[in-house]
């Protein structure tokens, strides 16, 4: 019998090659490929298929999902030892690879607690596994348009009367206009206590002409036809998201902008655009110190 391999990004954490039960092979998964871009190992000839078609016209891609992997850590780092929360919600969290938020959080305050959420079984099996019998993280399997399971599952673990930090980390690309993701992120919003955050990353292509166009057009095409569309939003939009919060500053700005003092950016100040990422508060009762996003 075939001897399981070991995952090289998550210590311990042993990788079985037949694909986890109720795995749909029949088109990519968006958290494989982006596992895939990772380095991982956690995916299929489906998702390496389209994660190569999308390297071979755009190979940045690879650099900008370190680009989030980078903003992710630097949002949860600000969020533990600057705002004091202790607690988070990361939807569409992915397949565990390096630099998890309970790994981040969990350096600075080791109480805190995660809820991750995927829709990906494979995502679900291997977060699992990597976490087991550490009481302070849950692993949740459902898609980000079902709030309330969501929502019902994280309450098994995170305290709601308590500020909440909610993540959706290159996610929302996935979710289009007519599934209402405004209206979406406002209903994980509003059960969430008084100073509790969202975290947002999102691509957009506002602004992109010439070859970079071209490129962008041609990943967004790839995942079309894959079965796995993606939408790029105008700044404008990212920004809705953050509607009636208090941003952390400086808003909604390119990934590699966002905080960054000493972390690695991306050379290509052009492809760095490609990517928007914020961070807002919900507002406190009393007097407001910070701008008000859809305000200022």
């Amino acid at each position: 019998m075939e001897q399981p391999r070991r995952d090289l990004l998550t210590p311990g954490v042993l990788l079985p090659h037949p694909p986890v039960p109720e795995t749909d092979l029949s088109r990519p998964s968006a958290a494989r490929v982006y596992d895939y871009f990772l380095g991982g190992m956690h995916n299929f000839d489906v998702d390496r298929q389209l994660a190569e078609q999308v390297l071979a016209v755009a190979s940045w891609v690879r650099d900008v999902t370190y680009a989030n992997r980078r903003f992710l850590k630097r949002v949860v780092e600000y969020l533990v030892t600057r705002a004091g929360i202790t607690q988070f919600l990361d939807i569409g969290s992915g397949i565990p690879t390096v630099g998890n938020v309970h790994e981040t959080a969990q350096q600075h305050f080791e109480d805190a607690r995660v809820v991750y959420v995927d829709v990906d079984s494979v995502a679900v099996m291997y977060s699992r596994g990597l976490l087991e019998g550490d009481n302070h993280t849950l692993v949740v399997q459902a898609d980000i348009r079902d709030v309330e399971t969501v929502l019902d599952r994280a309450r098994e673990l995170l305290d709601f009367s308590q500020p909440i930090a909610v993540l959706m980390v290159s996610v929302l690309l996935f979710v289009p206009e007519d599934q209402q993701p405004l209206e979406l992120v406002r209903r994980y919003l509003d059960p969430l206590a008084d100073g509790s955050y969202l975290g947002i990353s999102h691509v957009t292509d506002e602004h992109v002409t010439g070859t970079l166009r071209a490129q962008t057009e041609a990943v967004t095409s790839a995942y079309a036809a894959a079965g796995t569309p993606v939408v790029a939003r105008a700044y404008e939009h990212v920004a809705a998201f953050f509607a009636g919060l208090e941003f952390v500053e400086p808003g909604v700005v390119a990934l590699d902008d966002w905080r960054n003092g000493t972390d690695v950016r991306l050379a290509d100040p052009a492809i760095a655009a490609l990517s928007l990422g914020g961070l807002a508060r919900k507002p406190l009762a009393g007097p407001q110190h910070s701008s008000r996003a859809g305000e200022a």
